[in-house]
């Protein structure tokens, strides 16, 4: 069972992502003060880190610059109510792996850790294979049944994402954020049209991958039978 360290400082938040990741099988400790979460997480022994933005005794920033500065490199999920984008940017610049904004739905929090306990347990390849379709991570190049697709850029990030986290329901905002770079628009239908196209660039080698999980987002997975 992974165990994950959730380092935040308000309780009624702290229980909430405690029971919802128990609600995935997944451990975890809380703690709620920045200094002891970093001694915690730098005695290692965790698969992620939840880490609050604003604590008390030493701040979110503070405890993940100071982890990656004693190579410390566990998977390390940002949570803050601080959502403006050079906050965003400052968080994975010290070194955050992800970043989710308050408030927030438990249930993509835990998708979330999932996708970054899945990323951490993948062994490095230059490869990515999901059926019949495979993707060349040095030469940007994707076929599928032995024939190459043509991917504009966006695409080809976009369907490393979703190969990446196969057989995970991806919700659109993880899949904006991830390939875009920048914080998710509600109204925007940008993921829905480059979806599309990917779509018939794939079925156009074979049977459908990208499958719509409703309320939710996409998933790439097996052909259904």
């Amino acid at each position: 069972m992974p165990t994950v360290l959730v380092i935040e400082d308000d309780e009624v938040t702290a229980r909430e992502i405690v029971t919802e990741l128990g609600a995935h099988a997944i451990r975890a400790d809380w703690v709620a003060d920045g200094r002891a979460g970093l001694e915690r997480a730098a005695g290692g022994g965790y698969d992620l880190i939840t880490l609050d933005r604003m604590l008390p005794g030493l701040d979110g920033i503070g405890v993940v610059a100071a982890l990656r500065r004693m190579q410390v490199d566990t998977p390390v999920l940002m949570i803050s109510a601080l959502s403006d984008v050079d906050e965003r940017v400052r968080g994975l610049r010290a070194g955050g792996d992800d970043y989710l904004t308050k408030p927030f739905a438990p249930d993509e929090m835990a998708a979330r850790v999932e996708v970054l306990l899945r990323r951490r347990r993948q062994p490095e390849s230059n490869r990515l294979q999901v059926a019949d379709l495979e993707l060349d991570l040095v030469r940007h190049v994707a076929h599928r049944n032995g024939q190459q697709l043509n991917l504009l850029p966006t695409e080809y990030r976009l369907l490393e994402f979703l190969m990446r986290n196969a057989g995970q329901a991806l919700t659109r905002s993880m899949i904006f954020e991830t390939v875009w770079g920048y914080h998710f628009d509600p109204g925007t239908n940008v993921i829905d049209v480059h979806i599309a196209r990917l779509r018939r660039k794939l079925e156009g080698a074979g049977p459908p991958l990208i499958h719509t999980v409703r309320g939710t987002g996409y998933m790439l997975a097996l052909p259904e039978s």
